[in-house]
């Protein structure tokens, strides 16, 4: 049973990247967006010594904002394509969550690392001076971002203003995780010991498991009203 579930989660999983590829609609909202905020960043501070809390907070403006227009369409595109009832028939809700949740998390991620690696090279003067708290916060982040966006375009699946809906639902969820991660990632960027960021990361450990479980939990009502 527990294989045959495993295997469910998969095929959900796999049939997101394959229609991502298909459309590439997330990859390229979330790349353009990237592109154009941290163009908009190096232009607007040139010339200008910025504050590690500064860049900081500018790393998780990105991520937010990246959420924001590539994971809205999680459950959005199978209303939009008419293909939530095929999902409805053919698995169980939460191996529809599970699915559609690793790959959030993996496009989260993947698009998260090419914005702090494209900003940190486009900056210059921003060295990682504790790797394994960045990596840590960058990664926990990432899944965090993931899980909290995941439940809340199901929620937003069927509502007529799906756009303007999602960033408003997102923020407070999602609120303090930034808070949390903006102040783990200066930590990292400063050089402090990780038993100075051992509270923040035990933060993000703990959201994103409140979120996951509750997500979990609440899907089965959402999916099938």
């Amino acid at each position: 049973m527990a294989g045959t579930e495993v295997n469910k989660i998969f095929a959900v999983f796999y049939k997101e990247i394959f229609s991502e590829f298909r459309t590439r609609y997330s990859i390229s909202a979330i790349f353009l967006f990237i592109l154009t905020t941290i163009t908009m960043i190096v232009f607007g501070t040139a010339g200008e010594t910025l504050s590690l809390g500064l860049v900081s907070g500018f790393i998780w403006i990105i991520m937010f904002f990246s959420a924001m227009t590539g994971l809205a369409k999680s459950f959005v595109s199978e209303e939009e394509r008419g293909t939530s009832l095929l999902l409805r028939l053919s698995t169980t809700p939460g191996s529809i969550y599970f699915g559609k949740l690793i790959y959030n998390c993996l496009l989260s991620l993947s698009m998260n690392t090419f914005a702090a690696l494209l900003l940190f090279l486009v900056m210059g003067k921003v060295d990682i001076k504790n790797p394994l708290v960045f990596i840590l916060t960058h990664v926990l982040g990432s899944i965090g971002i993931a899980g909290g966006t995941t439940i809340i375009s199901a929620i937003i699946a069927r509502a007529s203003t799906k756009g303007a809906l999602f960033p408003v639902l997102s923020f407070p969820i999602v609120l303090p995780l930034i808070i949390v991660g903006i102040e783990s990632t200066r930590l990292s960027l400063e050089g402090a010991p990780f038993a100075q960021a051992q509270n923040d990361i035990q933060l993000i450990v703990a959201y994103c498991g409140i979120i996951i479980t509750a997500s979990y939990f609440l899907f089965d009502l959402i999916w099938e009203e």
